[in-house]
C-alpha cells in the first residue's frame, strides 16, 4: 500500500510539473515575454499556486525548462526520424525542411522557437547541438565546404529563425516553398554543388511518424 501511495504521489507531481510546462510554453509562444505572474502560469495550469515552488524555484526556471524540453523533444523526434540516412548533408538538410515547416505543422513550437532565437545557436540541448554534429559529420564526408562550423551553424539558425518569421507574418507564403528555398540557399552556402542541393531538398519528406504533441 505504501508503494502504491508513492507510485501515485509521483504520478501526480509529474502531473503537475508537465502542466505548468505547458501553461509556461504557451504563454511564451503567444506573448514572446514571460512578465506575467506566478499566480497567471499556476490559473493557466490549473494548479493549486502554493504547488508552483514544490517543482521550481522561480519564473526563470520554469522558462528555462519549457524551452529546453520543447526543443529537446523536437531534435529527439528528427533523430528518431533520420536515424535510418547516411548521408549527413541530408540529414541536416531534411531537418532544416521539417523546422521550416514547424509554423504550418506545429506553429506554438515554431514561435518558442522565434521567440528564443538564442537557444537555437548557443544552448547545450535541442537543434543546436544537432546541427553542430551534422554539420562537422558532412564536413569529415566532404559534402559540406566550411572553415568555422560556429559561423555555419549562426548562419543555420539565422537561417531558420528568418523563414518561419517571414511564414507567420506572410499569409500568401507557402511555407513549404520557402523552407525549402531557405535549405536549397543554405546548401549551396556551404559549397555544395547546385544539382546536388536540388536533388536533396526536392527528395521525400519523412512522414512515417507524427510530430510530438506536447506543444
Amino acid at each position: 500500500m505504501p508503494e502504491q501511495q508513492s507510485s501515485r504521489g509521483e504520478r501526480r507531481k509529474l502531473r503537475t510539473r508537465r502542466a505548468l510546462i505547458e501553461a509556461a510554453q504557451e504563454i511564451y509562444a503567444e506573448r514572446g515575454d514571460f512578465e506575467v505572474s506566478i499566480q497567471q502560469i499556476t490559473d493557466a495550469a490549473d494548479v493549486g499556486f502554493g504547488t508552483f515552488y514544490n517543482h521550481f524555484s522561480s519564473k526563470a526556471e520554469l522558462l528555462d525548462a519549457a524551452i529546453a524540453e520543447a526543443l529537446e523533444t523536437h531534435a529527439a523526434w528528427l533523430e528518431r526520424l533520420l536515424a535510418g540516412v547516411d548521408d549527413p548533408a541530408e540529414v541536416f538538410a531534411t531537418s532544416m525542411r521539417l523546422t521550416g515547416r514547424l509554423v504550418r505543422t506545429r506553429p506554438r513550437l515554431a514561435q518558442v522557437m522565434m521567440n528564443s532565437r538564442g537557444a537555437l545557436l548557443e544552448a547545450p540541448y535541442g537543434h543546436a547541438p544537432h546541427a553542430r554534429h551534422d554539420i562537422e559529420a558532412a564536413i569529415s564526408a566532404g559534402r559540406f565546404v566550411i572553415d568555422d562550423v560556429g559561423v555555419a551553424l549562426a548562419c543555420t539558425a539565422g537561417c531558420l529563425i528568418a523563414t518561419m518569421h517571414l511564414c507567420a507574418t506572410d499569409p500568401k507564403a507557402s511555407v513549404d516553398d520557402v523552407a525549402d528555398q531557405t535549405v536549397l540557399n543554405v546548401l549551396r552556402m556551404f559549397g555544395m554543388a547546385e544539382t546536388e542541393a536540388r536533388r536533396i531538398v526536392t527528395l521525400p519528406l519523412p512522414a512515417d511518424e507524427p510530430p510530438p504533441a506536447s506543444i
